[in-house]
């Protein structure tokens, strides 16, 4: 019998900073965590590099094109059918006009205040705040 943990999807999300130190978020409109805030990103398609995906996944969340650049970490996290292995890379947004799109109910560039709000509410994805802060990447 194969145990569900066997089965792994790789995903990938794009950590975004704007000129003020925000960070891009997205409110997922979609589950898992619908209704949180989260990174963009989503899943690699099958023969998709992940810059392609990382892209391909802020443009249809955010409207924003993006220069993918260095994978800054990866967790891993339950999925409905197994776990989903995350891999978020640094990005730098480009071009496009922000809106939320695809899944997204909502996008923004959030400063730290706002992003404080989020998590003392409870209303960001299980455990972003501690992933992006093992990894020095919050906003400022």
């Amino acid at each position: 019998m194969v145990s569900d943990e066997s089965q792994r999807t790789r995903c990938v999300g794009g950590i975004a900073h704007d000129s003020r130190g925000r960070i891009l978020l997205v409110k997922r409109g979609k589950p898992p965590g619908q209704g949180l805030w989260s990174i963009p990103g989503g899943r690699v398609e099958q023969g998709e590099s992940d810059e392609r995906a990382v892209a391909r996944e802020l443009l249809e969340e955010t409207g924003l094109r993006v220069i993918v650049g260095h994978l800054i970490g990866s967790v891993s996290r339950p999925s409905p059918v197994g776990v989903f292995d995350i891999h978020d890379y640094s990005c730098q947004a480009i071009g496009g006009t922000l809106r939320a799109g695809d899944d997204a109910a909502d996008a923004a560039w959030v400063d730290a205040e706002t992003f404080a709000t989020l998590e003392r509410l409870n209303l960001l994805t299980d455990g972003l705040a501690d992933a992006l802060t093992s990894w020095n990447v919050l906003p400022s």
